[in-house]
């Protein structure tokens, strides 16, 4: 911080150039190893999320989505022939990750709360959803199509004050974290959970089962596979049980 604040006062304020910085000691940013919730911990704090939520944390964790990506899911983007969802993650990269099948009814069934949502706001002649990159200007019925609407909506329409019409937007993500703490206070689980922790038990619990390094990476959409490789210091405690100590070698 103190580097940059003098970077900053050299060139934007002084106008004068600081020479090579090739050499210049620069902090070393510390490893973070995120925190993993087993898979019976993860059983437990499902017990204790109703509808929407269950579905909306149990995508989540069985696709390894970022809270952003799973509330701002659309219809369009739901494969149900193929068992695939198609996700745009960061700087509007897209990805494909499998659905999980033990879900297949209740996301099945919600698609058809949807429609029967859909059909209700057409009544009502409301204004269609929020869509991205300004597309409602493009394609001006886009908005109210069925396949551009949110999968987990939000519960009322949002009045826009610039133009007083009525839009739908997603779940709130305020609204998640506080289901996920409200679930996880009623069980004894000591560890801070959000959201994203979701997202880190999915790949630990893939690394855990097998599955190697560069399919994890692909599925959580990281461009680096140094990012997914943090996830091997969260599965350190399964080796350490499996190492056996000196005390128990046999005498050759």
């Amino acid at each position: 911080q103190a580097f940059n604040s003098l970077l900053f006062l050299f060139r934007h304020v002084l106008k004068r150039g600081l020479g090579e910085l090739k050499d210049t000691i620069r902090p070393k940013r510390k490893r973070y190893i995120p925190i993993v919730l087993s898979q019976k911990e993860t059983r437990k704090i499902f017990k204790h999320l109703e509808y929407p939520y269950d579905l909306l944390i149990k995508l989540l964790y069985g696709c390894g989505l970022r809270l952003n990506e799973v509330i701002g899911l659309r219809v369009h983007n739901f494969n149900f022939d193929e068992g695939i969802i198609t996700v745009r993650g960061k700087g509007d990269k897209s990805r494909t990750v499998p659905l999980p099948e033990s879900i297949l009814p209740d996301l099945e069934a919600q698609l058809e709360r949807v429609k029967d949502l859909h059909e209700s706001d057409l009544e009502k002649k409301y204004n269609g959803v929020f869509l991205p990159n300004a597309l409602d200007r493009k394609y001006k019925n886009a908005a109210k199509d069925f396949v551009w609407q949110w999968f987990f909506p939000a519960k009322q329409l949002t009045l826009v004050p610039e133009t007083k019409e009525y839009k739908r937007y997603h779940q709130h993500d305020s609204n998640i974290h506080k289901v996920i703490k409200a679930a996880v206070a009623k069980t004894n689980i000591t560890k801070r959970v959000s959201p994203h922790t979701f997202r880190h038990s999915f790949a630990s619990h893939l690394l855990q089962a097998g599955y190697d390094i560069r399919t994890i990476q692909q599925l959580m959409g990281h461009s680096d596979v140094r990012t997914t490789m943090i996830y091997t210091h969260t599965i350190k405690s399964l080796a350490a049980r499996e190492v056996k100590s000196p005390l128990d070698f046999k005498i050759l």
